[in-house]
């Protein structure tokens, strides 16, 4: 990449995204940033509020779908891009087994229209070497994994949920735009995220903000399904490494080596907000969980092996899991202007669909 480079961002107004594009303005002075969000309940404007005026005047946002082909030639011919970095996704398990289309008409066609648009134009200014398309993907693509072991870039992929099938398709499609056409195009598969402006649907906000509010903290099954935690800005700094330096046509995974029970993140979280909030052991939150019924397809354990990223980029996670989750802790706690604003009719619609009719866990 160029020290004065422009760059698009889709989903820039998401949880990953917006976190990516400060990384980028905050640390990439030469660089522009135009932010395509279509605003849906998860894209919040409120994500990139603040920033500085050298960072701001860096920094557009177009409100579009990445579906809407007449836009994205639009964008690509008014705008010299030098990457796509391409976040923008229907991201939640829970919603694709609710709604399933929606998941497949953002995350496979939108994904495709965006390839093919770029494909066209990099191909029209002569297919320069230095482009660079960034597709931002997830380890849920290669299904549930057994109790030894963790995945790696060559692992089979076995998705198991409609947005893990949906997302190993525009993986397929990257893959595919590559080798056929030769676009400088890149794929990344992360763990389990969480971080500063996280919609709070996710676990971790969820149970943050539920302690907060001593209200029901609701664990599918037994909470033993295991994931591996990343903190957002260590896969932000991992992006901008695979951007950079990585080799076109390869997968990098993207992991925070921080394996952890659903249960054991609920009871650490619990533990670390009440210290914050001053409760006593006798006030302790693990009293508010409750085992709700299992959704359909849970996978029972993720883990990366992210050898390949430190080996060829010199990536290293630089926040331990407690680390990570004392930050996070803290942004929350310290951002409820935030929180109340993402925290609308549409989260409490979701919220009430999703969990109230489950039943309690035996």
């Amino acid at each position: 990449m160029k020290e004065q480079s422009k760059i698009l961002v889709t989903g820039g107004m998401g949880f990953i995204g917006s976190n990516f594009v400060r990384s980028v303005l905050g640390t990439r002075p030469g660089w522009q940033v135009v932010n395509l969000d279509a605003l849906t309940y998860a894209g919040n404007p409120a994500n990139l509020k603040g920033l500085g005026p050298d960072a701001a005047s860096r920094h557009t946002f177009v409100r579009g779908d990445i579906r809407d082909t007449a836009l994205l030639l639009k964008l690509f011919f008014t705008h010299p891009f030098d990457a796509v970095i391409h976040f923008a996704a229907e991201s939640h398990v829970d919603h694709s087994i609710l709604g399933p289309a929606a998941f497949v008409e953002t995350n496979v066609l939108g994904s495709f229209r965006l390839l093919e648009t770029a494909r066209q134009r990099w191909a029209e200014t002569g297919s320069p070497s230095g482009f660079r398309f960034l597709h931002v993907s997830t380890d849920e693509v290669y299904g549930d994994l057994g109790p030894e072991g963790a995945f790696r870039e060559d692992t089979p992929y076995q998705p198991s949920s409609p947005y893990s099938a949906s997302k190993a398709a525009s993986d397929h499609f990257v893959r595919a735009y590559h080798r056929t056409y030769g676009l400088p195009a890149l794929v990344t598969n992360c763990s389990n995220n969480h971080g500063p402006f996280q919609f709070p649907e996710k676990l971790i906000p969820l149970m943050i903000l539920n302690i907060v509010e001593r209200k029901p903290l609701p664990v599918y099954g037994q909470g033993g399904n295991v994931r591996d935690w990343l903190y957002v800005l260590d896969h932000c700094e991992a992006l901008l490494r695979v951007l950079e330096s990585g080799q076109p046509g390869e997968t990098y995974n993207i992991g925070g080596g921080a394996e952890r029970t659903n249960l054991e993140v609920v009871h650490h979280l619990c533990d670390v907000v009440d210290r914050r909030l001053g409760r006593s052991p006798a006030q302790s939150s693990r009293a508010l969980i409750q085992h709700v019924t299992d959704r359909p397809g849970h996978d029972r354990r993720y883990a990366i092996d992210c050898a390949k990223i430190r080996r060829e980029l010199g990536w290293v996670p630089g926040h331990t899991f407690e680390e990570g989750i004392d930050a996070t802790v803290s942004w929350y706690l310290e951002n409820p202007a935030w929180v109340a604003h993402v925290r609308s009719g549409e989260y409490q619609k979701w919220m009430d669909q999703n969990y109230g009719g489950r039943d309690a866990a035996g």
